[in-house]
């Protein structure tokens, strides 16, 4: 016996079937961004402490003359070799920021990683910053909030439609919770890990990243994570130099990836030192750096603070400049868990504070704050490099708490972007994943 049913009501269950399976995806990204949250706030909390005991270690260190010298890059240097024989025993993908994995992942170009990337790439971010590695904490939790998303996915037998979608969302909240700013991390997952629009995976972006923010929050505070002077809105006279800043910045985000992957061959080029060497001898360049410039070192927020504020003077600034650009690339070739946002930020910020205060000597009648161009140039170093404009403006925004120049930044990101792309320059994760399918 044949039963004709109804074309409404076959629509009527497919869709409920549909939304049936939305919501428990949305349930199941709300999990993973609780979390995610959690495991990358507390890995947040630890490298503070990292921070603090590094500080403490070159106090020591200062009274202690040339013993304490020795001791301080030694320590390091065995901080360092231990994060990449950590990278190189167990985990391979957990090396460096891990981005470019979680976009080959999410592309279908490589496989999701195993759980044991997780506690490798926490333990090896602990020691590879906390040695003074000019690198990130974004990209280690970017790499295990998408581990947790793959975790729950396999743990509720998702299709692989669902666990990437659960991967992507989980590694949104995991940048969310490394920056305090949720709507950065939903944006990110859509401008860069998946460069399009998805409706199942905005929704899961967005959910994980207001659960990963709401529990960061009971960990961490709530506080933006960098604070402004008072700043007033630039005047229309100086918005020109705005697109100015974009065209600097553009123009030195493509030497700074070209540094990288400079940096990154000229390692390929020693296959047969192992990877600690090359860990042991960064490190020991970051104990000599932490002797001289105990603030010089690590993540960089503490130099994105002063930059965001004003200081250095204009004679330090330039120097400094240097030192972290040439120490950020060859951080990222030790082959140790860590990231390059952070790096970024703090280059973009005193990028822009350099360029600001020279122009405010130029143009002595227009009222100029320094500071504001090193908030935009925050935003717009970041698009020239990664070519992720959106991310940028809105990391900007939420990690100053400040929204009022948002059109300057949308001006030299402009700018920023159009430059590389003239010259063909690859963005940098395009890059890197390359290199990643190219060593596969």
């Amino acid at each position: 016996m044949t039963l004709n049913r109804d074309p409404g009501e076959v629509r009527s269950t497919a869709l409920s079937s549909t939304e049936s399976g939305l919501l428990a995806l949305a349930t199941l990204a709300l999990l993973v961004g609780a979390v995610a949250g959690l495991v990358c706030a507390l890995f947040r909390l630890t490298l503070q402490q990292a921070d603090q005991f590094r500080g403490a270690v070159v106090a020591w260190a200062h009274g202690h003359s040339a013993a304490g010298f020795m001791a301080l890059v030694g320590g390091c240097a065995f901080a360092a070799v231990a994060a990449a024989w950590l990278v190189r025993r167990f985990s391979p993908h957990a090396s460096g920021s891990g981005i470019p994995h979680v976009e080959a992942v999410l592309r279908g170009d490589a496989p999701p990683a195993p759980f044991v990337l997780l506690p490798v790439k926490f333990v090896g971010g602990i020691l590879a910053i906390g040695s003074g590695l000019a690198l990130g904490r974004e990209g280690p939790s970017v790499q295990m909030g998408a581990v947790i998303g793959q975790l729950f996915s396999g743990a509720f037998r998702r299709d692989w439609a669902d666990c990437r979608v659960l991967l992507a969302a989980g590694a949104g909240a995991g940048l969310a919770t490394a920056f305090n700013a949720p709507m950065a991390g939903a944006v990110f997952v859509l401008e860069e890990l998946v460069q399009k629009f998805e409706h199942r995976i905005a929704i899961a972006a967005l959910a994980s990243s207001s659960t990963a923010i709401a529990v960061a929050h009971l960990i961490l505070g709530d506080a933006p994570d960098f604070q402004l002077p008072a700043l007033s809105y630039p005047a229309p006279a100086i918005g020109p130099l705005f697109f100015a800043l974009g065209v600097v910045c553009g123009a030195v985000a493509v030497a700074y990836n070209k540094a990288v992957l400079a940096t990154l061959a000229a390692v390929d080029l020693m296959r047969g030192v192992p990877a600690e060497t090359c860990a042991a001898a960064i490190g020991a360049a970051a104990g000599v750096i932490a002797w001289f410039g105990p603030e010089c070192v690590g993540g960089g927020d503490n130099l994105t603070q002063n930059a965001l504020l004003g200081s250095p003077g204009l004679f330090v600034l330039p120097f400094l400049f240097q030192l972290r650009f040439w120490f950020g690339a060859l951080s990222y070739s030790a082959g140790t868990p860590g990231g390059l946002f952070a790096p970024l930020l703090t280059l973009g910020a005193q990028l822009g504070l350099l360029f600001g205060a020279g122009c405010g000597l130029a143009f002595p009648d227009l009222p100029i704050q320094p500071q504001a161009f090193a908030v935009v140039g925050m935003a717009a170093f970041f698009a020239g490099v990664v070519r992720a404009p959106l991310t940028g403006l809105v990391l900007a925004t939420e990690m100053t708490g400040s929204a009022l120049l948002l059109l300057p930044m949308l001006a030299a990101c402009f700018t920023a972007m159009l430059i590389p792309t003239l010259l063909s320059d690859a963005p940098l994760y395009d890059a890197l994943r390359a290199r990643l399918r190219g060593s596969s």
